[in-house]
């Protein structure tokens, strides 16, 4: 073993005695402890919320987007279309046709967006969670129906359960001319809602409705806004997207979940590194307390350091010394900590102890979302660290050394 290990071992786990430097030292440690659980159990949670947030929007997200570049609309009646609609990795390929429209129940109006869907859309299982009230129909027999978002049914106090009112929709003519009436301005056409969903207020304001009923309130028989495509387990969504892209053209944007939300992966990105560089300034000040606790300890041993150098030891060696204290200190701390903030994310996890203090209609207990990559950045944040500190209380430990001699 290692000299200046050996002896740096002995310094800080002997048991002979107990000095206050032990007590400090062992001060050191616990703040190095709470600080690297701190850091791994917050940086789980936000793991979490962002795992929540992202699969809510996973709902009306699809996994790849396909639209044009120029236009509101394109034909999706092409040769590449159709084989891409076969394609065995493909779960569900939904074409949508959506447009902003006058939305009135009752003498209460509403601006919001109308988007229609072809039947693929319901394949996606976890449609049904985003339900607050009645259900996520959009056919029954040939009778149609929509979904509204929550913000469409608090504005115009729609009642889903009514069954007998139904939502008007208005859309302005393609091919309008001046009229004495403005009614006649506009295509105007009812439909029953069946279902309120509740997501984000950037979906809430959607009225889900089947496609045909898109088509004739736009005047569009052929045209969609947006291909929406999900794929089976296990397929490399990058890689299709890429094959895609090269066999598309120039003509169409091709939009994975990140880019079509890059404003919320931003936002959730920057919220994680801001919280993280707070706690890191938390890590720095309690790590550094182990320069104190390593001076102290010079101090102390300055008979210890005298003989050392007169047996022959050089600087190096005291260096070390007390260079891999200062590492034992946090790597012990370090250590136990990631172990306890580990158990307790696991606890968290499986029991949901800790509460949000407001029930919620998505989640009650902060989510727990643990990540491999946590680990080595709290190891990486903490080694960084402490390889400073203790790199500065090792070479405290040998200014003066000619003094210290002379002294004894």
């Amino acid at each position: 073993m290692n000299t200046s290990i050996y002896i740096a071992k002995r310094y800080l786990f002997s048991g002979k005695k107990m000095h206050a430097i032990n007590i400090i030292s062992g001060i050191s440690m616990l703040g190095v402890l709470i600080g690297s659980a701190a850091l791994l159990i917050i940086l789980s949670v936000f793991n979490g919320f962002e795992k929540v947030i992202l699969s809510l929007y996973s709902n009306f997200t699809p996994e790849l987007k396909i639209e044009a570049k120029l236009g509101k609309t394109f034909d999706p009646n092409t040769p590449y279309f159709a084989s891409l609609h076969k394609d065995a990795r493909v779960f569900s390929f939904t074409e949508v046709l959506q447009e902003k429209a006058l939305i009135k129940y009752g003498d209460n109006p509403f601006l919001g967006t109308v988007m229609g869907v072809s039947e693929d859309f319901l394949k996606n299982p976890q449609l049904d969670s985003t339900i607050a009230s009645g259900s996520f129909t959009l056919k029954s027999g040939n009778q149609n129906f929509a979904v509204i978002g929550a913000t469409i049914q608090r504005t115009l106090g729609i009642n889903v359960h009514d069954g007998l009112t139904p939502i008007q929709v208005f859309s302005p003519r393609r091919d309008a001319e001046n009229s004495a009436n403005p009614l006649n301005e506009f295509v105007v056409r009812s439909i029953n809602p069946s279902g309120v969903f509740a997501i984000q207020q950037e979906f809430d304001d959607i009225t889900v409705t089947p496609i045909e009923f898109a088509r004739d309130l736009l005047d569009q028989p052929v045209n969609v806004s947006s291909l929406q495509i999900n794929f089976k387990r296990g397929t490399n969504i990058d890689a299709v997207q890429k094959d895609i892209i090269d066999k598309i053209g120039k003509d169409f944007n091709v939009k994975n979940r990140k880019e079509q939300n890059s404003e919320l992966y931003k936002t959730l990105n920057y919220e994680s590194w801001a919280v993280y560089m707070i706690l890191t300034f938390v890590l720095i000040i309690a790590i550094f307390n182990i320069i104190g606790s390593l001076t102290m300890l010079v101090i102390d041993k300055r008979k210890d350091i005298a003989i050392l150098s007169g047996l022959g030891a050089n600087k190096n060696m005291i260096q070390g010394i007390f260079f891999f204290e200062g590492m034992m200190i946090t790597a012990v701390g370090c250590v136990i900590g990631i172990i306890l903030g580990t158990i307790f994310c696991l606890l968290q996890q499986h029991y949901g102890w800790i509460k949000m203090g407001a029930k919620m209609s998505v989640l009650d207990a902060y989510p727990i979302d643990i990540k491999v990559k946590d680990f080595g950045l709290v190891l990486l944040t903490v080694g960084g660290i402490s390889v400073i500190a203790a790199g500065i209380s090792a070479r405290l430990s040998i200014k003066g050394l000619d003094e210290i001699k002379q002294d004894l």
